[in-house]
């Protein structure tokens, strides 16, 4: 079986494996096991999962070329969407069940609590990110803005990490964490963008030269 066609058959695996925390968080929600506060269990679990998939979508592109498995790059966009997808729902979790949709109170938060400001901020970022997903969206900017605009991703990220420090008053081991692996995934892909440059650069004046 070739690459193409195990990526084919292998993708709805992976999108059920990507919808379990959801539904093992429903499941528990259904059956009183989310402790004594459930909204907050909610809200960390959807929050986590986004940092995770944020990720995991920033590690394919290190993995695909230090492992030389091309194939990987069609994950991707689902790995991607799926980042989108816990943060609307760790987005939902707050505007529904923590503040009732009270939009007066919502607008002091962002305000006031700098880390309510930088999880907004993160998943703004991420919606053009989603909505331009599709390959007639790729058509229509052109690869080259659409790579662009798909930068904001690293933004995301970054801000994402920042939103859990601050939210996290005491032990900081976890945030932390996300913040080295962040740091490492975004540094891994500078030494890969600089390494492509002087290849080209190397490519381009060898051209020039002629052969020895």
């Amino acid at each position: 079986m070739n690459a193409g066609r195990a990526v084919r058959y292998s993708k709805p695996l992976v999108f059920l494996s990507c919808m379990a925390p959801v539904a093992l968080l429903a499941w528990s929600f259904a059956n009183n096991r989310l402790g004594a506060d459930p909204i907050a269990e909610i809200t960390h679990t959807t929050g986590d999962w986004t940092l995770r998939f944020l990720c995991i979508t920033l590690a394919v592109t290190p993995l695909r070329r230090l492992a030389r498995l091309p194939w990987l790059i069609r994950y991707r966009r689902m790995l991607g969407l799926f980042a989108f997808f816990y943060g609307t729902l760790h987005l939902t979790t707050y505007v529904w069940f923590d503040q009732f949709f009270d939009w007066h109170a919502m607008v002091k938060d962002v305000y006031k609590r700098p880390f309510i400001t930088a999880g907004f901020t993160a998943f703004l970022l991420m919606v053009p990110l989603a909505v331009t997903s599709t390959a007639g969206m790729i058509r229509r900017l052109g690869g080259r803005r659409w790579q662009a605009l798909h930068r904001l991703v690293y933004a995301s990220a970054v801000i994402g990490v920042i939103h859990y420090l601050w939210l996290v008053k005491a032990d900081r081991r976890i945030p932390l964490r996300y913040a080295a692996i962040v740091g490492v995934l975004l540094g891994c892909r500078a030494l890969f963008a600089l390494l492509d440059r002087m290849r080209g650069t190397v490519a381009i004046r060898d051209s020039a030269e002629g052969p020895l």
